[in-house]
């Protein structure tokens, strides 16, 4: 039994024991006030055997009761000796009349409230006392999910060989191509949300994964490499002065509408990837149907540490949405939402000649693949070519994107959904004659990318038997997106890349779910490079 069930036991208990006395009870009552009293003895010894009562606590509690009956029997002998039977029904035999005076619901419920709070003040707000607990452990909400996956990438037959995909244009920095390859992984987050005070809000979490990724936290299994890696990644202070205004800073989850996570729709972003920054969100309410929705934040991507041998700048990310959300009576929801997303100092710089580090900063600390690259050295007196041991590959392009999400949640089957996602995002900060003139090199414009979902099912799995199953197609051409944040799943992550996915859910038990999920994609413009995978996964969350 855990702390908040013995807690609301205790109330219940003084109720029967104490709110059913009266000092008049019918005949035809008594029956079902025994029970009820035998009900709460049992009661009591539980509580006693939970450790949440003493058995000392528990004799006065009963002593208490025993006290109060007495009393009421000694007032009712009272009341019947001052009004004695009429002749009449003594010799008809029929009971006298008791007059019960009428208690209104709205007092017998104030009673009650002050009754538990009374008993809660005593009782559980003791509870450092009682059991050793500190009084802001009840501020504090444990959370956690636990994932088991089985994985299978299956590559194409006809991929290049690695050696030729990390080249200077795309250079996809790939170990494998053409083997397939089976995988055991897990994936583990613990966390706690904590509420700090009425207007202040908190949290933690650590998670699994390697330590040099920021997106996936997936731990591929095998005891020969030692301790799977934990770490921080989330820690924040939420703030909300307003209903409708949070404000967020530290290390927390992506603030943006981009989609139903659960069936993984999201065209730009990793689902487990974590914002830095700053970030203030607006929901207020236009009336029961409509409600506005905006984000505005900065985000610090990487720190620089600029001198006068280092001229790259700070990496930074700033990005605003805003949308519209109308809810039918019948909780079937349309949500729409356009988003811009600035990213500075992204893009690489050539350093100048015999001098190799003037712009190594330039260089993205984290990618995948698929983004235009080229080297910032000239391979002759100033370092290694971009794609060889060594090299400096930088952006070509920098990023400033338009994002349009919507997303249509049908309830008419409640509670079975259907939900309809679409997504569509532009580089506007592709210009081929400004990536010329900084990298020397000519480029395909390939700024843009789309994707389409469908889902039905329970929005959530919760329960046993609850399902859904989902199916979408995304294409995201090479610079339409930061390739180094986006799903690691779809062609293993990156950009440059079309293709397909389905998969379906079910629950097995509360909070325990089966996923199944297949991924088929292909690159678009670059060199051959296709990846079909497949997942299994056993989920858990508390």
């Amino acid at each position: 039994m855990n702390i908040k069930a013995k807690n609301w036991m205790i109330p219940l208990v003084v109720a029967s024991l104490f709110g059913t006395q009266s000092t008049g009870v019918i005949a035809g009552e008594r029956e079902s006030l025994e029970e009820v009293r035998a009900t709460t003895m049992s009661l009591i010894e539980l509580l006693v055997q939970e450790g949440v009562l003493s058995k000392q606590k528990a004799d006065t509690l009963l002593q208490q009761a025993q006290q109060a009956r007495q009393k009421a029997k000694e007032e009712a002998e009272a009341l019947a000796a001052q009004n004695p039977q009429p002749l009449d029904q003594a010799v008809s035999g029929q009971p006298k009349a008791i007059r019960v005076q009428y208690v209104p619901e709205h007092v017998k419920n104030e009673m009650r409230a002050e009754i538990e709070q009374d008993v809660m003040k005593k009782l559980n707000y003791k509870a450092g006392e009682r059991l050793g607990i500190p009084e802001w452990i009840d501020r504090i909400e444990w959370t956690g999910a636990l994932r088991l996956r089985y994985q299978q990438d299956m590559f194409g037959d006809s991929n290049a060989i690695p050696g030729s995909l990390n080249n200077e244009v795309q250079n996809m920095v790939v170990n494998n191509s053409t083997e397939d390859r089976e995988r055991q992984r897990v994936r583990a987050f613990f966390g706690a949300n904590i509420h700090i005070n009425e207007w202040l809000d908190g949290g933690i979490r650590f998670t699994t994964g390697m330590l040099q990724t920021p997106v996936t936290p997936n731990q591929t299994e095998g005891f020969s490499q030692g301790k799977f890696v934990f770490g921080l990644d989330r820690a924040f202070l939420e703030a909300k002065p307003y209903d409708w205004l949070t404000l967020s800073g530290g290390r927390f989850a992506n603030p943006f509408f981009t989609g139903n996570q659960v069936f993984g729709t999201d065209l730009l972003w990793d689902p487990d990837l974590a914002f830095d920054g700053f970030v203030a969100r607006a929901n207020p309410a236009i009336n029961r149907h409509w409600k506005l929705f905006s984000s505005v934040g900065a985000f610090p991507i990487e720190e620089v540490e600029s001198s006068n041998t280092n001229k790259a700048g700070d990496k930074w990310l700033y990005a605003a949405q805003g949308g519209i959300e109308w809810t039918a009576s019948n909780d079937s929801k349309v949500k729409l939402g356009v988003a811009y997303y600035d990213f500075k100092n992204v893009e690489g710089q050539r350093n100048p000649v015999n001098d190799s580090l003037q712009y190594a900063g330039t260089v993205p600390l984290w990618r995948q693949k698929g983004n235009h690259t080229f080297s910032i050295n000239d391979g002759t007196t100033n370092g290694a070519l971009c794609g060889s041991t060594n090299g400096l590959c930088g952006l070509a392009s920098q990023f400033q994107l338009i994002n349009f999400t919507g997303e249509v949640d049908l309830a008419v089957f409640d509670p079975v959904h259907v939900i309809l996602h679409g997504a569509y995002v532009q580089n506007i900060g592709f210009d081929e004659k400004e990536i010329q003139r900084r990298t020397g090199n000519t480029y395909k414009k390939e700024n843009e990318g789309y994707e389409l979902a469908l889902m039905v099912g329970h929005p959530m799995i919760k329960k046993l038997h609850d399902w859904q199953v989902f199916g979408g197609y995304r294409r995201l051409e090479a610079d339409a997106m930061l390739d180094g944040f986006t799903d690691s799943n779809f062609r293993l992550g990156g950009t440059d890349a079309k293709g397909f996915y389905v998969g379906a859910q079910y629950g097995v038990g509360k909070n325990a779910w089966l996923s199944s999920r297949y991924v088929s994609a292909d690159e678009i413009s670059g060199l051959p490079f296709s990846v079909d995978t497949f997942f299994v996964d056993f989920n858990g969350r508390f």
